[in-house]
């Protein structure tokens, strides 16, 4: 499935509480996420190959998996 990650995802990943996580393990983590996601979602519990652990918020839509937002902690 192709994933798709937003400008505005793509931003946050600049910010401090989302620093240390890449766009690989952004891609591997909504990948790893199984079925239909027909509304935007919040998926906890991610862990970054750096030890960071972060949520993210996905929607499918025609074109493959949307990354809306990321939420570091």
């Amino acid at each position: 499935m192709k994933v798709i990650i937003t400008a505005h995802a793509r931003k946050r990943l600049q910010d401090l509480r989302q620093e240390q996580i890449s766009e690989n393990d952004i891609r591997t983590a909504a990948q790893s996420i199984p079925g239909h996601i027909p509304t935007a979602t919040r998926f906890r519990g991610f862990m970054a190959s750096s030890g960071r652990f972060y949520d993210l918020v996905v929607k499918d839509v025609l074109a493959g998996r949307l990354v809306i937002t990321i939420i570091g902690k």
